[in-house]
């Protein structure tokens, strides 16, 4: 259903973003992506999305916290493939501490990429989907962006931005075929959680195990992680026909979280 769509994918060398990426392949979408790596991790990520789903996959390595180099992923889109349809901003960072010992050099690396870095890439992305009357913005938030967490000031801060940012864009693109929602994922077993399991488990003397098993029950009625899988089909979701009516929305895939 997403045939010869073009696609852009933030944070999309590993974790939640590369799911997403190859899910919007697997439908048949060319794909823009961007993130962080080695360079020939990178490059088998790129040529496996080609190969794998007969589509043409390109790699922009903008680094998301300079604004200057923001418009070129969407440049690049537009370059390759004549425009950007969908749009899925994924990239984040993540830091732990108490609000008065928070580096201030943290707290502007992850409010500049987890949420300065959409704004940017909505803002170049939009005329071009104006123009054509039809584009699909995603952004991958966090049950974070709804409650707050203990010792995550920037990022609890940065994704209720990002939902603010998602409602506003809505507003703005209501008289077109466009739509921007924002996806609020539970715990997703990325290498950022495991950084944050693996600090738990060297803190409190536990196994992997045992810290996984704590990690999630802090937050997680349902003792599971949501799969990467899990988020990049709602995404694919989202871009289709039977969610052109979902706009402005903030939706959750957390294992029961927010129902405690």
């Amino acid at each position: 259903m997403l045939k010869a769509k073009s696609a852009l994918v933030t944070g999309a060398t590993s974790g939640i973003g590369l799911a997403i990426a190859r899910a919007l392949a697997a439908e048949g979408c060319n794909i823009v992506f961007n993130g962080l790596g080695d360079g020939a991790e990178i490059e088998a990520h790129r040529r496996a999305m080609s190969e794998d789903f007969a589509v043409e996959a390109i790699y922009h390595g903008a680094d998301l916290a300079r604004p200057e180099e923001i418009p070129g992923l969407v440049e690049a889109a537009e370059a390759k493939f004549g425009g950007l349809d969908i749009l899925v901003n994924n990239a984040g960072i993540q830091y732990v501490s108490p609000i008065d010992e928070f580096p201030i050099a943290k707290w502007d690396e992850i409010i500049a990429i987890n949420l300065s870095a959409s704004f940017h890439t909505i803002r170049a992305a939009l005329p071009g989907m104006k123009r054509r009357d039809w584009g699909r913005i995603v952004n991958i938030a966090s049950v974070n962006g709804l409650v707050a967490s203990i010792d995550k000031s920037a990022y609890v801060a940065a994704k209720h931005g990002i939902l603010g940012l998602t409602k506003t864009v809505m507003l703005e693109i209501a008289g077109f075929d466009i739509t921007c929602n924002a996806i609020c994922p539970g715990f997703v077993r990325t290498p950022l959680v495991e950084r944050q399991i693996e600090a738990r488990a060297a803190k409190h003397g536990l196994t992997m195990e045992d810290a996984v098993a704590e990690h999630l029950a802090e937050k997680h009625p349902s003792p599971k992680f949501v799969a990467a899988e899990e988020v990049a089909a709602f995404v694919v979701f989202l871009c289709g026909p039977a969610a052109a009516g979902i706009n402005g929305a903030a939706l959750p895939i957390d294992r029961g979280w927010l129902a405690r």
